[in-house]
């Protein structure tokens, strides 16, 4: 039987939706692709949390010479090494190797099974993962501070969501006793759209480290109005918000709603914050060296 016209319109719509969801898959893989991988990395996690023993990965890059260098450790949101993650922290690897940084780009779900979003579907879960994870920023401080091209007492952290949750229970210098034995704890933390209950809705804090916060007006997974008007007692707090940003601004990923809230890229506030954070690794990174050239 000939097909009618409706017919032949329904199939080649559904011909063209196919052909875009192949080029969408080709053109993700290349854009990972494209990215330059560093060498994986393996050290005992303190808190195994899913079992009694698991092991950390991280993505180690690193300058060419022998160093020392300072170290930024990355850590990722509820949503594990997805993607569009790994992809935009591959950007920031490459950025700041190219200015003189060791980086440590660690996964703390997949070796515990709790990747492809499973974090982010349960607030437990979420909870939960503040606390390991916080040991696991020790861990990997640890574990660069052991590396003899790495200069021990300038080691960054940066976080996404609910690692920048965790990068601000580390500038609070929550479970500091985990660094005992390295000689310092982290020089500077950014977080990035992070849940500010860590503060504990105090507008008075004392932060044991300098922190740098980005959150996004639009933000409606975690709004920026937790994070605003809180003061540090101790050492620099910083929160930039930007009005027209949402939730994981600096993804490569369309705004879209994730688990109903609002989600995606912000042009400005992406490349604005990539610029903030350089410049504030790089201004106490500088200030570190400084003190120890004067001595």
């Amino acid at each position: 039987m000939e097909a009618t016209p409706l017919r032949r319109l329904v199939r080649s719509l559904a011909l063209a939706a196919t052909k875009a969801r192949a080029l969408g898959a080709l053109l993700a893989g290349l854009a990972c692709a494209g990215a330059q991988a560093g060498d994986m990395v393996l050290f005992p996690a303190s808190v195994g949390y899913t079992a009694s023993e698991v092991t950390l990965r991280a993505e180690l890059h690193r300058p060419e010479g022998p160093g020392p260098f300072p170290a930024v450790v990355l850590m990722h949101g509820c949503g594990g090494w997805q993607p569009a993650v790994r992809f935009t922290m591959q950007g920031y690897a490459e950025q700041f190797v190219r200015s003189g940084f060791v980086v440590l780009d660690l996964d703390s779900f997949g070796p515990r099974r709790l990747g492809n979003g499973k974090v982010c579907e349960s607030v437990p879960k979420q909870q939960d993962a503040l606390q390991y994870r916080t040991h696991d920023a020790y861990d990997a401080l640890r574990y660069l501070q052991s590396q003899g091209f790495v200069d021990a007492a300038n080691v960054f952290l940066m976080g996404q969501s609910n690692g920048g949750s965790v990068a601000i229970k580390v500038a609070k210098g929550e479970d500091l006793q985990d660094a005992r034995g390295t000689g310092a704890g982290f020089r500077g933390v950014v977080a990035y759209y992070p849940w500010c209950g860590p503060f504990e809705g105090r507008r008075q804090v004392h932060l044991a480290a300098p922190l740098l916060v980005f959150a996004g007006g639009r933000d409606d997974w975690v709004p920026a109005r937790e994070c605003q008007g809180v003061r540090s007692s101790g050492a620099e707090l910083d929160v930039i918000v930007y009005p027209e940003a949402a939730h994981s601004f600096d993804l490569d990923i369309v705004p879209q709603r994730y688990l109903g809230n609002l989600v995606g890229k912000e042009p400005f506030a992406a490349e604005d914050s990539r610029r903030r954070m350089l410049g504030f690794f790089m201004r106490f990174a500088g200030e570190r060296t400084a003190r120890a050239s004067a001595l």
